[in-house]
């Protein structure tokens, strides 16, 4: 089934659509339990979304970290899209400007499983858009952390760790990994991208600082000129005050193209690094799968061995042997065909991730370029309208 995203605002009726929007922040609570809620607005016609063609709900930021976790659990080798980050300051949690990123940036996160060929039909995504609040807290509650887990679970973590620690220690062999050139490719690929990014991202943010800086800069110049053209006399007073004004008003132009600059092409490329720090992740993932698989595989070969020495020897221990052999190679085959269901999604997965960053990188690239000549020919134009009144003042001295 193909679902094309759609606006919230005009869905078509010829096609089946999702679509959602992340809107209307809203402060609540005080203190260390103050958090943001949303509005959550869902247009579909999906048949499997049962409430009608509209559905609104209030969401916080937790509810989108159980619904990320929930879906990156269930679909392994699915390229799960990032969150925004939380502040880690406490002052900036609830500035105007990070409540917006952060809402944009949630916006992004739901429309992209909405788009998603199979995340889109997750029962955990309609449970976050349908679900009333009281519903979505008892889901999110339910969740099993390391902390819930079972105290024998624990151990056996506690027990692999240590393990591992006394191979690394005692010098045993490595962990088996997969080498072939695809899987090698893909890992090159990514974490050459994210250096890229990052790169790239570091300088968009220098540019938005140099941007506020300089506007900051001509305001404090042009309150500084109109008073001194206050002390001046005609017709030197007057083009000092017309200086003034014309930089204030660049001041102003240069702080409206940094935050767009901030909002169209630094936040773009900060949300294609988590996007790419993501599925370094699902890289991860694939390792551990594919130990297993190797694992289980080799256990399997020395239980059938050993069942075939002890049916030569006629021992009253083979109906044991053979069930721990049957038992295994279940876990086995299970095992591989997870560690295959993972490469294939991720090579469908890698194919998309690279056309949905082509035409997303592009918009970010072609809006921050017509933003930087808007501003050029702003700043241009604005001096060149002051130039003649100006040069009267210098020609009459």
């Amino acid at each position: 089934m193909n679902v094309m995203m759609q606006s919230p605002r005009s869905p078509p009726s010829s096609q089946l659509y999702l679509s959602a929007s992340v809107t209307d922040p809203v402060k609540l609570g005080n203190g260390v339990q103050a958090y943001i809620s949303y509005r959550v607005v869902t247009k579909t016609n999906l048949p499997e979304y049962h409430q009608g063609p509209e559905k609104i709900v209030i969401r916080r930021y937790s509810d989108f970290v159980w619904l990320r976790d929930r879906l990156f659990e269930k679909f392994k080798g699915v390229f799960v899209p990032p969150l925004p980050e939380k502040s880690a300051v406490e002052k900036f949690r609830f500035t105007a400007e990070f409540i917006e990123m952060r809402r944009s940036a949630l916006d992004v996160f739901v429309n992209r499983i909405a788009l998603h060929p199979e995340l889109q039909h997750s029962e955990d995504l309609r449970t976050f858009l349908q679900a009333d609040e009281e519903t979505m807290e008892r889901f999110r509650f339910q969740e099993t952390g390391i902390f819930k887990t079972k105290p024998a679970d624990l151990m056996q973590m506690f027990r692999d760790v240590q393990s591992k620690v006394s191979d690394a220690v005692l010098g045993k062999d490595k962990p088996v990994e997969e080498t072939t050139p695809e899987y090698e490719k893909l890992k090159h690929y990514i974490f050459e991208l994210e250096n890229h990014l990052a790169e790239a991202q570091k300088h968009a943010y220098r540019l938005v600082k140099r941007h506020r800086e300089l506007g900051q800069s001509l305001l404090d110049f042009g309150k500084a000129v109109k008073l001194l053209g206050a002390s001046e006399g005609e017709p030197t007073g007057k083009a000092f005050s017309d200086l003034g004004t014309k930089s204030e008003l660049l001041s102003i132009k240069l702080q409206k193209e940094a935050q767009q600059v901030l909002m169209n092409f630094e936040e773009p490329l900060k949300d294609y690094v988590r996007y790419v720090q993501s599925i370094k992740v699902t890289i991860a993932e694939r390792g551990t799968a594919f130990r297993q698989h190797c694992e289980l595989a080799e256990t399997t070969k020395l239980k059938e061995i050993n069942l075939d020495k002890l049916m030569l020897t006629r021992s009253e221990k083979v109906g044991e042997a053979e069930n721990e052999y049957r038992e295994i190679k279940a876990e086995s085959e299970e095992a591989t065909v997870r560690f295959e269901r993972i490469v294939k999604r991720m090579n469908e997965e890698i194919v998309r991730f690279q056309e949905e960053k082509t035409e997303e990188m592009g918009v970010a690239f072609h809006q921050f370029a017509k933003g930087q000549a808007r501003l050029a020919n702003g700043v241009a134009n604005a001096w060149r309208a002051l130039l003649p009144r100006l040069e009267a003042v210098s020609s009459s001295i």
